[in-house]
């Protein structure tokens, strides 16, 4: 079982939006909204996936 001090955040541990920070810890390579997103997104010729919230 892993703790709190074992987890790796992602990137959007960086992040201001309360939302966000929720899922700094999620065990996804999420990305906030940036070019770098989009950058990667084409160079390996994946779609983008988009959250939009739930909470």
């Amino acid at each position: 079982m892993q703790t709190t001090t074992d987890r790796v955040p992602n990137r959007l541990i960086n992040e201001k939006s309360p939302y966000l920070l929720q899922h700094a810890y999620n065990p996804v390579d999420w990305f906030p909204w940036c070019d770098e997103a989009f950058e990667k997104a084409k160079r390996e010729d994946k779609p983008i996936f988009l959250s939009i919230g739930y909470s």
